[in-house]
């Protein structure tokens, strides 16, 4: 007799199924999956063990490697199958109950072993959609992702608890259009003998029966006591990866497994959460109970012994308190298998922390937090969705082809919302219910009313999220701020939609660094609110900016600080040199995003003054960098904001038109810049003395521009004028003057009046 097999009692028929599931590995490195089918016999398909080379196949069990060496015992190509033989190592071994019972809807169970991913092995649940035309004919499966490696595992009919097929092919392995699969029928047509060993094993060995004889696998409820929420969602998209993880966490070997979904307002912990509890409950993974418990509803412990007493039958005594009955149930919760406790929206884990199940491997925990809860729980942070799965969400909602006459405004849509799950499905419910309405509309009215467009304030009743509106997602968390706290998040919403260096934020903001940075980790990181993006940089969503802005606005000190952040950015645009090296620029860029916030948002907070220095920085850093048109951009902006904003200080506007004269220069506009210069010459005369330095300059660049254009003799008065200017300004040595001396040379020397220009130089 072989030894007994290490294996943990299933508690369910998945469980069985899983157990009777094993990984082939060939010498070439091919994979595939088969399942016991008879004592000392695997079944598995012929193409995958096609190229064996005559050397054993490896059988892999129970994540065990060197479980045992498997050899063809028959192979029928035309069929696409292959009976394996091993030595068992273990005499009790279970075997799959195949049965040709099948009907087109029927919902399939399989298990198998994908040769990208899934090293222990993955679930997909796809449905019979009926046979191919082929003789003998194929099964055909949709909505389930069968990829490579799955060839061979058995198919479980869940409507009836037995083998019906096995896994052939795949049609797509990237997307869920499903497979295909040879029939039960065909198998015992082809190897008769399996009736005879099925026969004899199942007489022997009751599991499989166990399962089968029960009410129906298909009642979840029966088997499975639950009082999970309804799912509000259209359409779950987007989250196959966290799914994934949670179940990875949930079922990692610990005395007691704590896992957190973490994340913003709005961000769909809950949808996951949920997504996730009735993916399992249809699979019965957690056969004694899964229990959903809101934080902020009622009592975390009233909610644990109502479940107990609705659910399970039990009856804590009257005489203990709370916490004594909740211990009661844990104590006499039924044990069939593991169990799922769910607390949705923890705001505070001291509160439920007392009431958790005891630390006991079948208790799984899973919380759905906005806060960061200590290192002893395994938290799995959730980012928003990409803009390829919002534009599905919307489309979900509105349909296809709606969606497809406005793809850039629907492409614009999700970024303004910055891709967040809550806004995408405000947006989509609201745009179905508004049929009329086009997407450019409705992006009109999120630019001007913001957070306080109808979209974003009109839930509907079936959803699963419990906020009223956008805002509403972000108030939870506002409320538990501190002062100091909601100050900090003031100064941050006038920055821009971008990483912000905080090293600018501590100089700006004149605190205590220390306290600083405990305002932003316990109070803004620890909710949700900032997100550190690299290091020493932070970054708020595009929501909560608007959120936190809005709140900026009913502040009666809003417009200082506006002023006071102004100021501190257009202060750094005036270290920007004219000619930046590739230090000062990397340096610099960090700070550019925030100085275009300045000139677009704040402007009114800037003087005039600090309205040239924030618009010329910009110019000047693109400038530096060869960008002349992302230069000549700023610098029309600036001439234009001066023009509304200041049209008696003729002054400021010839300090702009002269870079941007410079811009046309650099450029080879000669005749732009030409008639650029001249204007800013004449404003000059007027505004200054005609022995200042800036005339000097002028005076020198419309000489350049002239000189370009071959234009000697107009330009040697003004290089002659500009030398003399110079002078006066800084005296006989200075470079200024020796540029100026230099440019008239080199005009002497293009006109072949050698002497003369050495005379200049020397």
């Amino acid at each position: 007799m072989g030894a007994k097999a290490n294996t943990m009692i299933p508690t369910t028929l998945y469980d069985l199924l899983h157990q009777c599931s094993v990984k082939l590995l060939l010498s070439d490195g091919t994979r595939g999956t088969g399942f016991f089918v008879a004592p000392g016999y695997l079944l598995t398909c012929e193409h995958v063990v096609r190229n064996h080379g005559g050397f054993p196949i490896q059988v892999s069990w129970q994540q065990q490697d060197n479980f045992a060496e498997a050899h063809i015992e028959e192979i029928l190509e035309e069929y696409d199958i292959a009976l394996l033989h091993f030595v068992p190592p273990s005499d009790d071994l279970p075997c799959v109950y195949l049965s040709d019972e099948l009907k087109v809807g029927d919902e399939i169970y399989l298990f198998g072993y994908p040769d990208t991913e899934y090293e222990n092995g993955r679930p997909v649940t796809p449905e019979f959609e009926g046979f191919t035309g082929d003789a003998p004919p194929f099964m055909l499966l949709e909505k389930g992702q069968l990829q490579p490696g799955m060839s061979g595992a058995a198919l479980l009919n869940r409507r009836t608890g037995k083998v019906c097929g096995m896994a052939k092919f795949t049609r797509d392995q990237f997307t869920d259009l499903g497979g295909g699969g040879i029939t039960s029928a065909v198998i015992f047509q082809q190897l008769p003998k399996l009736v005879k060993l099925q026969q004899e094993f199942h007489q022997q060995d009751q599991r499989w029966q166990k399962f089968f004889n029960q009410d129906t696998p298909s009642k979840e409820q029966a088997i499975c006591p639950n009082n999970l929420p309804r799912s509000g969602t259209v359409r779950f998209l987007g989250r196959e990866n966290e799914l994934t993880a949670l179940h990875t966490r949930l079922h990692q070997i610990d005395e007691l497994t704590i896992t957190a979904i973490q994340g913003m307002g709005g961000i769909g912990k809950t949808e996951l959460a949920l997504q996730y509890a009735r993916y399992h409950l249809k699979q019965l993974t957690y056969g004694s109970g899964i229990c959903w418990l809101q934080a902020k509803k009622l009592d975390v412990g009233t909610e644990i012994v109502n479940f107990a007493q609705t659910q399970l039958g039990l009856t804590p005594p009257n005489n203990l308190n709370l916490l004594e009955q909740v211990q009661f149930c844990w104590r006499n919760w039924p044990i069939q298998g593991d169990v799922l406790i769910i607390v949705d929206d923890v705001a505070d884990y001291a509160a439920i922390k007392l009431y958790l199940p005891p630390q006991e491997p079948h208790f799984k925990v899973l919380v759905t937090t906005r806060l960061q809860l200590g290192a002893s729980i395994q938290m799995i942070h959730i980012e928003v969705l990409s803009e390829d799965i919002s534009l599905k969400l919307i489309e979900s909602l509105i349909s296809s082809e709606r969606l497809a006459q406005e793809l850039t405004v629907a492409k614009a849509l999700c970024r303004w919302l910055g891709y967040l799950p809550l806004g995408l499905e405000l947006v989509g419910r609201f745009l179905s219910r508004k049929p009329d309405w086009t997407l450019e509309k409705m992006q009109q009215q999120l630019k001007s009313k913001r957070l306080q467009a109808r979209a974003l304030n009109k839930r509907q009743a079936d959803m699963t999220a419990i906020h009223e509106s956008a805002a509403a997602a972000f108030e939870l968390s506002w409320q538990t701020l501190s002062k100091e706290e909601q100050h900090l998040a003031y100064r941050l919403s006038l920055f821009a939609l971008a990483p912000i260096p905080w090293d600018l934020v501590e100089a700006w903001s004149g605190e205590d660094e220390d306290d600083l940075e405990d305002w932003r980790d316990d109070g803004l990181l620890n909710r949700s609110l900032l997100t550190r993006v690299g290091q020493g940089t932070y970054q708020l969503h595009q929501l909560i900016r608007e959120y936190f802005r809005s709140k900026l606005d009913d502040w009666p000190k809003a417009d200082n600080l506006k002023r006071s952040f102004s100021q501190k950015i257009t202060q750094i645009s005036k270290q920007i040199p004219q000619t930046p090296n590739r230090e000062q620029i990397l340096e610099i860029t960090p700070t550019i995003p925030h100085l275009t916030e300045v000139t677009t948002t704040w402007l009114d907070s800037l003087s005039n003054e600090s309205l040239i220095c924030a618009f010329v920085g910009l110019g000047k850093f693109y400038e530096g960098q060869g960008f002349y048109r992302e230069a000549k951009t700023w610098y029309e902006k600036c001439t234009q904001v001066i023009k509304q904003k200041s049209r008696e200080n003729l002054s400021l506007l010839a300090s702009i038109q002269g870079h941007l004269a410079r811009i046309h220069q650099l450029q080879g506009q000669y005749n732009e810049s030409e008639k650029l210069y001249k204007q800013v010459l004449k404003i000059q005369e007027k505004s200054f003395q005609i022995s200042s330095p800036e005339i000097a300059e002028t005076l020198n660049d419309l000489g350049v521009t002239l000189y370009k254009q071959g234009k000697y003799s107009e330009a040697e008065p003004l290089f002659s004028q500009a030398v003399q200017l110079r002078k006066t300004a800084y005296g006989d040595v200075h470079s200024k003057v020796v540029e100026g001396q230099n440019n008239l040379a080199g005009l002497y020397n293009a006109q072949g009046r050698y002497d003369e220009a050495e005379k200049i130089i020397y």
